[in-house]
Parts: C-alpha cells; sequence; structure tokens
C-alpha cells in the first residue's frame, strides 16, 4: 500500500469512480435510515401512549415526522447525485439531533423526571447511526457521527442534572440506587460517552484503512480496464491476474490459427492524407474489423499499421481455433465490403481488404526485457500467415488459407458455405516449397 496517491492527486476518472461508489453507499445509507425512522413510527403508533390527554406537548411525533420529512428529502437528492461534503455533514447531525430529542422527550411521554431518559434503550440506535455512516468508507462522517453523539449525550447529562433539585432525583455513587430509581450515577453516563468514542475511534482507524483499499481497488479496477483497451481481453485478464511476476521468456505451445488482415493500397493513399483524416479512416477500419474478430472468439495480437494481427485459440485455447478464424474470415469479407460501399456512397476512395490464416503449433508467450514486455505469438502460422496475405495479390484473391488449415478447420466442424478452389502447389514468397492454396474469397 505503500506510494498510494493522495486524493488530490488522483486522476479525475479514477475519482469520478471512488465518487461513483460514494453516491451507492450514500443511497444505501439514505433507504436504511428511511427505514429505521418508519419503524420508529409504527412501534410508536401501535404503543401505548403514556402520556396525559391534557398534554401540552407531544414531542414524539414531532420529531418522528421532521425525521421522516427530512430522510425522504435527503433520499430524493442522493438519487439525483447531490453527495455534497456540508449536506452529508448536516444528515449526521440531523440525524444525531433528532435521535437525542426522541430520547429527551421520554421524560415528558412517561412523565417523569429528566433523568428518566438516561436509562433509555433507544441509546443503543447511536451506533446504528455510526455505523451506517461506515457504509461510505469516510472515517470523517463516522468521527463526526460519534462526536456529535458523545457531545449530545454529555448535554443531556448536564440538562438531567441540572434539573434534579429534588432530593431522589439528584447524583449517587449507589449503583442499587441507581438502577432501582431515577437518581444520576455519573460515572455510568461516562461508560457509555466512552464506549461511543472508542467505538468511533476503532471504526474510523478501520475505514481508514478500508479507505486505502477502496482507492487501490478502483486504481486496479481503471488499469484492468484500460489494459483491456490496449490489450486484447484474454491478455488483459492473463496479466492482472497472473500468480507470479511476468517475465519475458515464458511461453507456452499451443494449437491456435492466425489471422493477418492488411488494406490493399493503403501506403500510397497515406502518404497524401492529413494526419487527422489517415486517422480517422485507420480508427473506422479497424472498429469494423475488430468487432467482427472478437465475435468470433479472436484476440488482437498487434495492429501493424493498416494491418490486422489476430490470433484464435493462443490466448484463450479453444479446439475449434481453425473452424473459428475461416468462418471470421466470411463476416470479415462482408464488413470490408460494406466499408468499401460506405466509403463509395460518402465519394471517399474505395478500399479493398485482403485476408490470410494458417493454422498450426505456435509459442504464445512474454518477450520484451524488464522494463517493456509484450504478449505475442512464434512460429511458422505466424509466418505463414504474413506470406499468404501478401500472396493474395498475386492469386488476385481476397483471401487465402491452406490446404492443411482447411483440413484442420474441417475436422473442428467448420463447413464451407460453397465450394472452395484448391490451386495445387502454388508458389509462395519465403516457404520451403510450393504450397496446396484454398480461396477463402475470391
Amino acid at each position: 500500500m505503500q506510494g498510494l496517491p493522495r486524493r488530490g492527486e488522483l486522476p479525475p476518472r479514477v475519482v469520478a469512480a471512488i465518487r461513483g461508489n460514494q453516491l451507492q453507499s450514500e443511497i444505501l445509507i439514505a433507504w436504511a435510515q428511511l427505514f429505521v425512522g418508519s419503524t420508529w413510527s409504527v412501534l410508536y403508533a401501535v404503543a401505548p401512549k403514556t402520556a396525559a390527554a391534557n398534554a401540552m406537548i407531544e414531542p414524539v411525533p414531532l420529531a418522528l415526522g421532521s425525521y421522516l420529512l427530512f430522510s425522504i428529502l435527503r433520499l430524493i437528492l442522493v438519487h439525483r447525485g447531490f453527495i455534497s461534503t456540508w449536506f452529508l455533514s448536516l444528515s449526521v447531525l440531523v440525524d444525531m439531533a433528532i435521535l437525542m430529542a426522541l430520547i429527551w422527550s421520554f421524560h415528558i411521554q412517561y412523565e417523569q423526571p429528566a433523568s428518566f431518559y438516561l436509562k433509555a434503550p433507544t441509546l443503543l440506535y447511536v451506533f446504528i447511526f455510526i455505523s451506517l455512516r461506515a457504509l461510505c468508507v469516510s472515517a470523517g462522517f463516522v468521527l463526526l457521527s460519534g462526536g456529535a453523539a458523545a457531545l449530545g449525550w454529555l448535554i443531556m447529562l448536564y440538562y438531567a442534572m441540572a434539573t434534579s433539585d429534588a432530593p431522589d432525583m439528584g447524583v449517587t455513587r449507589d449503583y442499587v440506587a441507581y438502577m432501582t430509581s431515577n437518581l444520576i450515577l455519573i460515572g455510568a453516563e461516562f461508560d457509555k460517552v466512552i464506549a461511543i468514542l472508542l467505538s468511533t475511534a476503532i471504526l474510523a482507524v478501520a475505514l481508514w484503512r478500508a479507505r486505502r483499499l477502496l482507492v487501490q481497488s478502483v486504481i486496479e479496477g481503471q488499469a484492468h480496464h484500460d489494459l483491456g483497451r490496449f490489450f486484447a481481453p484474454e491478455i488483459a485478464h492473463q496479466i492482472v491476474s497472473a500468480e507470479q511476476r511476468i517475465e519475458a521468456g515464458q511461453g507456452q505451445v499451443r494449437h491456435a490459427a492466425v489471422l493477418d488482415c492488411d488494406i490493399r493500397g493503403f501506403t500510397p493513399l497515406a502518404m497524401g492524407m492529413d494526419p487527422a483524416a489517415l486517422m480517422a479512416l485507420l480508427a473506422d477500419y479497424q472498429s469494423r474489423m475488430v468487432a467482427v474478430i472478437q465475435a468470433h472468439g479472436g484476440s488482437i495480437d498487434k495492429f501493424m499499421g493498416d494491418g490486422i494481427m489476430a490470433t484464435f485459440g493462443a490466448a484463450l485455447p479453444t479446439e475449434t481455433y481453425a473452424a473459428d478464424a475461416l468462418r471470421c474470415v466470411e463476416d470479415l469479407g462482408q464488413a470490408a465490403r460494406d466499408w468499401r460501399a460506405d466509403r463509395q456512397s460518402n465519394n471517399d476512395a474505395a478500399l479493398d481488404v485482403g485476408f490470410a490464416v494458417a493454422a498450426g503449433p505456435l509459442v504464445f508467450g512474454a518477450v520484451g526485457d524488464g522494463q517493456r514486455l509484450e504478449f505475442t505469438v512464434i512460429g511458422e502460422p505466424v509466418n505463414l500467415a504474413a506470406k499468404l496475405e501478401k500472396t493474395n495479390k498475386v492469386e488476385l484473391v481476397t483471401a487465402l488459407t491452406t490446404a492443411e488449415t482447411l483440413a484442420m478447420a474441417q475436422a473442428q466442424g467448420y463447413q464451407e458455405p460453397r465450394p472452395l478452389e484448391i490451386r495445387v502447389a502454388r508458389p509462395v514468397e519465403g516457404t520451403g516449397g510450393p504450397v496446396d492454396l484454398v480461396v477463402l474469397l475470391p
């Protein structure tokens, strides 16, 4: 936990995420306090009334009504996102003030001296209110709540002592007399205050530690989200959930398929384009292709300018890697045709995209040094897919694979959408000999 940034140093998006958590907590607190107020009202309504019928005031209905109205107002405001510090502080003070007013009213309701309310078990609700403030994971509000409760009880004690004129309503040191009369045992009242303050302090320390954990959790959650934007979700998950530190040179043999995509004639087009327009073109192209690839279970390995390299079964092992890749090519071809049509309708240059798939055993792991790592795939399918994509231009087709990859896909359940053309023993630059090519898209 060392090195955790201070609140003022946190990025705005992290602060916003923390505020969102606090807002949800305040909504929960508001509902809980409304429930407590409603429970009090119901209990008061069904309980037998002990005050005289001609009593001048009935403070309990007034206090309960005020508390319910304030609780409803607070609930409305927090549901609208209003969690200003001053308002939350006011809520804490109102809660404690109304609770103390209810306890104070007991001696009027039961027509007893003021010291009577010091024995009211309703004081236990103080700990409920303090605990509720812990839901917002803020030690400050807990300290404010506990401090207000302790100060309120001391004021109640002073009032009871100041109004105890009769001999049987004064201060005593006899515990039995205290329990069986309206006499006041100061030590017992201070015990209550000490219990409130100690409980508050312990809870505040726990919340201080918990808030640090919350901030750390939010930062890590944001980092996980950001990793998912820069890496394939499967890669991001491996990074954040790795049991041990990931080091360069770690890898595993996987049976997977590699898919390459590339825009035809992109380099000469890019040389004359405005940088902003160029990046917008790439973003449009990549968003269309990536959505299709991920829909078929593919993981983006890297973007290489206008090129996209994706894998099936490498980051997330699967038994249908070759079949998934070939099915993906069909949908990518449709996405490329739609993109071309959209650009033509906007009077932009029409662009074509080429695809290639190769499957087989490869190594999936981390490369780099101690300062910068990258998950990637290494092996014959990687090299072959890149060469097949370039061979598209020679063969005058849109997408190619090999007869071997097609056989793997068919064994994994792939069904050809139409009869596929096989070009036997075709030269592929950079390979050891002729390759049986399969035209996936003419």
